[in-house]
């Protein structure tokens, strides 16, 4: 089998290609305009013929266009008075102490929110019918309002979806339409409308673009990376494009788990550090789900990699606020015009600028092979910085941008750890992205962590990810209930309908059911309560109910004597890994290394290739490690090796 992932980021668009016997890495810019593009040259630049291939793509077009606010022109339809639930939202504000907030416009505006019938309570009762002229008054006024897309979102359609089945067989063909009752049959309207909305605004845009890769690359089958980590045919990611918001991303801790995972670490803490962002995560043996994730300052409520993103990344740019302080992100520079030194027209002083200037990046690297430095546009914008202010040198200016935008990474591998009452120092940071070796030993350090891990592959692990993934899909459904008053065999009897639904949805893309492993769980909280713990479900309501309260316990420190309800019922049904194992690698006879001077040392530090470092024998730093890939730099008082398979492990002296 032969095998071509594919990352679409903000600066690069990385390649992952297995042939069946090795496998080869490739990078070009990105360009965000038409990414297809980016995807052919990289295609054609491997020479990696179409015919029997299997491509696995990850794409940020989805999140820039929810990012940006470039979605197609969406109509949300409500039953009549809840037109505005989307606007109200849950009256939470994002600065609690702040007395005058800055408004937020509506997620929709009010003149594309149209309300209608079919009204039905939580029993399935129906408390107002759609009439014929309900439809007919709603497409006229669709078609008024020249809508590009439609999200329909009635009161407990989870219960029973006939209205919403209804309209949306009566909606023109021209029209992207989505229902929540088949992108999130689950309560909260809020959080169902907002997450079938988002399928609605950027389904369009998505399945064009999806179409036009599947287009430009047959006879080759194309996949995509979902945002759950497991990966489905392009044609039904084009109509649930809201599972793609996290597409690349979880195709990083995909790769990162499948790497560790060979080399025996199993507890880990990753750093994604791209060109625009980095995302952090943990992984305890398990990539961890939620269904409580946000993209920008809407909720998401489908399941997706429990990650924390943050606009920091090689490309952030560095800026003076109006109270003389120093900033780092979260506007970046992208890949058009890029950082300064990339000398392709960006003047803005950038994170890579400064490790540029620092020596920490080599001026003599070739980023992703292709792209050389400029170091006099590097220190021209960085010194510009300097001026502003008033420091002595470049160099001042770019320590303080490093050490800015490193705490702002420390604060978020903080989150996803000791602020969840996790110890990090029981975990081997992995840091991949092409910055995130620039950053490691100081992140590390700063979170008290003696170990760290810089992946082989690191700078396309993400796309290394994708062909590691398995197929699959994640289901659910609301069922809102004492937990003693249902019983196991109703339980079993609703997985099996989410489980024959898979299979059938499955079965169209050409997966046999015996390939695919169920693992079903529950949604579980006290009566009462608005969040939800999630527990494995194995056949037992009196396990299931005492793991919950242990959970409880363990993540808020107390247990309450409150009934416990079933809240959601959700299967995830997979395939297996892909048997991808990674070759040992070839290590280089021990040559002399280069050196450079770095900011902060006296004397040159050395430089390796990561086939020059010593396998048995820790190197101790300060030393740089280059591939075409990426860039680490080891702290003085950090040691480094490789392993067998190449990866980089570094560790506190």
């Amino acid at each position: 089998m032969r095998l071509l992932g594919i990352d679409t980021g903000g600066t690069f668009t990385d390649f992952v290609y297995f042939d069946g016997d090795r496998l080869y890495t490739h990078k070009v810019m990105s360009t965000p305009e038409e990414p297809e593009l980016a995807v052919m040259q990289g295609i054609q630049e491997l020479g990696a013929p179409l015919s029997g291939l299997n491509i696995i793509h990850g794409s940020t077009v989805a999140t820039n266009a929810v990012l940006e606010g470039k979605g197609a022109r969406t109509v949300y339809v409500a039953n009549r008075g809840l037109q505005d639930v989307l606007t109200i939202g849950r009256q939470a504000r994002r600065e609690l102490y702040n007395l005058q907030p800055e408004p937020q416009p509506p997620p929709v505006p009010a003149e594309l929110c149209l309300q209608t019938g079919g009204r039905i309570d939580a029993d399935g009762t129906i408390i107002e019918g759609l009439t014929e002229q309900d439809i007919i008054t709603l497409l006229e006024r669709i078609d008024q309002l020249q809508a590009e897309a439609v999200a329909v979102n009635l009161l407990f359609s989870f219960v029973d979806d006939q209205f919403e089945q209804r309209i949306a067989r009566r909606l023109p063909a021209r029209l992207f339409v989505s229902v929540s009752s088949q992108i999130l049959p689950e309560y909260k309207e809020y959080e169902r409308g907002i997450t079938t909305w988002l399928n609605a605004y950027v389904g369009p845009l998505m399945a064009g673009y999806l179409n036009k890769t599947a287009a430009k690359t047959r006879p080759a089958t194309l996949s995509v990376m979902r945002s759950s980590g497991d990966t489905c045919n392009a044609g039904q990611a084009g109509h649930e494009a809201v599972h793609l918001l996290l597409s690349g991303p979880a195709g990083g801790l995909t790769g990162a788990r499948h790497v560790a995972g060979q080399t025996g670490m199993d507890k880990l803490m990753t750093l994604d550090m791209g060109g625009t962002s980095t995302d952090v995560a943990l992984i305890d043996k398990e990539i961890a789900l939620t269904n409580t994730g946000y993209i920008d300052r809407y909720p998401v409520a489908v399941p997706m990699v429990d990650m924390h993103s943050i606009g920091a990344g090689g490309g952030s740019i560095a800026y003076v606020d109006a109270g003389g302080c120093l900033q780092v992100g979260p506007e970046s520079a992208g890949a058009r015009p890029g950082p300064a030194c990339y000398d392709q027209g960006g003047t803005s002083p950038t994170v890579t600028d400064a490790n540029l200037l620092l020596g920490r990046l080599s001026r003599f690297t070739r980023l992703g092979g292709v792209l050389s430095l400029n170091y006099a546009k590097a220190r021209e914008a960085v010194g510009g910085l300097a001026a502003e202010l008033g420091l002595a040198s470049a160099e001042q200016a770019a320590e303080g941008v490093v050490a800015v935008i490193n705490e702002h990474m420390t604060q978020a591998l903080k989150l996803i750890s000791v602020q969840r009452g996790i110890d990090p120092r029981d975990f081997t940071l992995v840091a991949f992205g092409g910055a995130g070796g620039l950053h490691v030993c100081a992140l590390a350090e700063a979170l008290e962590m003696r170990r760290a891990l810089i992946p082989i592959h690191a700078g396309v692990l993400s796309a290394l990810g994708m062909i590691a993934a398995p197929s699959g899909r994640q289901y659910s459904r609301t069922l809102a209930m004492l937990l003693e008053n249902i019983s196991a065999s109703a339980i079993n009897d609703e997985i099996a309908g989410l489980k024959a639904r898979g299979m059938r949805e499955l079965a169209e893309q050409g997966i046999a059911g015996d390939a695919l492993s169920p693992r079903a769980s529950l949604d579980l909280c006290y009566r009462g309560q608005s969040s939800t713990l999630n527990i494995d479900w194995q056949d037992s309501i009196a396990s299931a109910e005492s793991r919950f309260h242990e959970l409880h316990h363990d993540r808020y420190g107390h247990r309450l004597d409150n009934p416990v309800e079933l809240i959601n019922v959700r299967l995830s049904l997979r395939t297996g890994q892909v048997g991808l194992t990674l070759p040992d690698m070839q290590l280089q006879d021990a040559a002399v290394p280069q050196s450079t001077q770095v900011h902060g040392y006296d004397d040159p530090v050395l430089v390796y290739s990561r086939k020059q470092l010593p396998g048995s024998v820790p190197a101790n730093g300060p030393l740089i490690v280059c591939d075409a890939e990426a860039t680490v730099f080891v702290n003085h008082n950090w040691s480094c090796r490789i392993d067998r398979l190449g990866n980089i492990v570094l560790e506190k002296n």
